[in-house]
């Protein structure tokens, strides 16, 4: 059996995504939108022929993290992450409260 090579997920703020890669290889990402003190999830997407590895969900808590190290709130619009945050209530402090 091959040795899985390490995952890195890392902010690509050009590309306003976050990244993950494998190698010199793009995987997956999930593409955002940055406003003051805010981030809004986009879309998440893998590799096809990687689905089903843990990737997304590698790629979600890691920006998650990132999020939370930076004191911003978060606004997921991207059906992945929406069904991440129902697994991981952990995080559901990040998201940004709506005013009525």
């Amino acid at each position: 059996m091959a040795t899985a090579v390490e995952l890195v997920v890392a902010d690509n703020a050009d590309e306003q995504r976050y990244e993950a890669r494998q190698g010199s290889d793009v995987v997956g990402f999930i593409a955002y939108r940055l406003d003051p003190g805010r981030m809004t999830l986009i879309h998440t997407e893998v590799a096809p022929a990687l689905e089903g590895k843990g990737i997304a969900s590698q790629l979600v808590t890691e920006a998650l993290e990132d999020i939370r190290r930076r004191g911003l709130t978060l606004v997921p619009i991207c059906p992945y992450v929406r069904s991440y945050f129902r697994r991981h209530p952990e995080y559901a402090d990040l998201v940004a409260r709506t005013e009525s």
